[in-house]
């Protein structure tokens, strides 16, 4: 892969990367000051300023590292995660669920609307590759960080509706896994197991179901 392809691929999907990161992060913020904790607000993390949001390690360093190294095989990265105090929420245990749900529902409903403006860019009959491309890499970022957010294991969002989710005694069990969660999801990654059983399977299911969402407006356009 030479340097232009580099420097182009990084630039289709910057601006997809930065708006699912943001409102991700903002809506996990957002939710929980709906529920009675403020932590993420008072900080200023209910924002869509991505300087607010960005890990330079986990959002830049890393994904930038994994590309070269893997000539785009291979990416991983995270954001700077929106600090929520559930011991502050008005039912803890309920509404960790839907603080968790904002993150990877504020990606699904992204993936809608890259799709969406897809369709309307291809109606009008702009053919530029480039702003093709990013809304295509909106669409797989964004069912990305849906798919892989909603993994049933802490820390990740998914895990943490399972432990809402729960009996209280299930739900302690599941909980104690947090502290080593990320390197056990990480060792998963890394063996195939999140990939080929959990993202792709989701991934692939979640865009159908858009895709039939948007029937009427692609017959209507298209």
């Amino acid at each position: 892969m030479d340097f232009a392809q580099i420097v182009q691929t990084i630039a289709i999907y910057a601006i997809p990367v930065l708006f699912a990161i943001t409102v991700h992060e903002a809506a996990h913020g957002y939710a929980a000051r709906h529920y009675g904790d403020n932590t993420a607000y008072m900080l200023g993390r209910i924002t869509l300023n991505p300087v607010k949001h960005i890990d330079p390690l986990g959002t830049i360093a890393m994904p930038l590292l994994l590309y070269f190294a893997t000539s785009g095989a291979f990416l991983f990265g995270y954001a700077k995660p929106v600090p929520v105090n559930f011991s502050r929420l008005r039912n803890p245990k309920r509404d960790m669920v839907w603080v968790a749900l904002a993150g990877p529902g504020a990606n699904l409903i992204q993936a809608v609307l890259w799709t969406v403006l897809l369709y309307v860019l291809v109606a009008v009959g702009i053919e530029e590759r480039f702003f093709l491309q990013m809304c295509r890499a909106g669409i797989m970022v964004n069912l990305v960080m849906f798919a892989f957010n909603l993994f049933p294991l802490p820390p990740l969002d998914g895990g943490r509706i399972l432990v809402g989710l729960l009996p209280w005694k299930q739900a302690e069990l599941v909980s104690r896994v947090e502290p080593w969660g990320f390197f056990i999801v990480m060792a998963l990654v890394i063996s195939g197991v999140v990939g080929n059983l959990w993202l792709r399977p989701l991934m692939s299911l979640t865009n159908s179901a858009i895709e039939l969402l948007l029937t009427p407006l692609r017959m209507l356009i298209l």
